[in-house]
């Protein structure tokens, strides 16, 4: 099986396009997640530098944010059809709200099943706060209903809205775990999505969960015979990002952060890869 290392424009928009995919090639990434600009210019300038540079491009959905639901599913409809246009190697979409109901969410899953089948492009729903997918106990019930349902599993935002590592809520956990088609290696703790700096040592517990979790998606890929397991390396930029008060100096170089999360998981998982 070939894991894959992606790594997100988010944090990275100071960068012009040929920069940015140039320092993502250089560092051994094999593409970028990013959602697809809305300026045809800047959609040519990215397609054009990731294709010199031959990086793959996962899609990403998360502009969608109108409280009205019908203006919203018919905006979640347009963005889709976009994103599956331009033949992303798939999408992944931050869905729905957690204050629709589940009749609601539903609808947008749906829609999005129904798009992804006609064009053959995958859509995977990432484990966000604020979306349908806010805890574990809402996801669950979306995964019971809908046997087929991928998801991306970003397992810092259950951490932070649990306030806790998951310990109690194992079974849910194992079931989202089931139905993870590509994860981001960002880690959460109980009081944030993101631990200021995964390298300190006081972040080893944090750190330390989470690799438990990556372990058995990759072991679940390993085993069902997966040609290719992707991978974002999504630290994010402030809010995230914690800064010193006042200078609004950024408390860890993001860049580095995440190359650290990719080398760490190359040498964790190097028999695979």
């Amino acid at each position: 099986m070939k894991i894959k290392f992606f790594i997100p424009r988010w944090g990275n928009r100071h960068l012009s396009w040929a920069d940015f995919t140039l320092k993502a090639k250089e560092a051994g990434y094999a593409g970028v997640e990013a959602n697809l600009p809305v300026d045809e210019i800047e959609q040519e300038e990215m397609f054009e530098q990731l294709q010199l540079n031959d990086l793959s491009w996962i899609g990403q959905h998360f502009e969608t944010a109108t409280p009205n639901f019908e203006e919203h599913l018919q905006q979640y409809e347009v963005r889709l059809k976009a994103l599956v246009n331009a033949k992303p190697l798939f999408i992944n979409s931050q869905t729905g709200k957690d204050y629709f109901s589940f009749e609601q969410n539903s609808r947008l899953i749906e829609l999005a099943a129904k798009i992804s089948e006609e064009v053959g492009v995958a859509i995977y729903h990432e484990t966000h706060r604020g979306k349908f997918s806010f805890c574990t106990t809402a996801t669950a019930s979306y995964l019971q209903k809908y046997p087929d349902l991928q998801l991306t599993a970003d397992f810092s935002h259950w951490c932070c809205v649990a306030e806790s590592y998951l310990q109690d809520q194992q079974e849910i956990l194992n079931l989202a775990i089931e139905r993870t088609a590509h994860f981001h290696c960002r880690v959460g703790y109980p009081g944030g999505p993101q631990v200021n700096n995964p390298t300190a040592p006081e972040w080893k517990e944090a750190l330390d969960f989470h690799l438990q979790w990556w372990d058995v998606i990759v072991n679940r890929h390993l085993v069902e015979n997966a040609t290719t397991l992707t991978i974002t390396c999504e630290f994010g930029p402030y809010p995230y990002m914690p800064q010193f008060p006042f200078s609004q100096k950024d408390v860890s170089d993001l860049w580095n952060v995440n190359l650290f999360m990719k080398n760490l998981l190359e040498k964790r998982y190097s028999a695979i890869i």
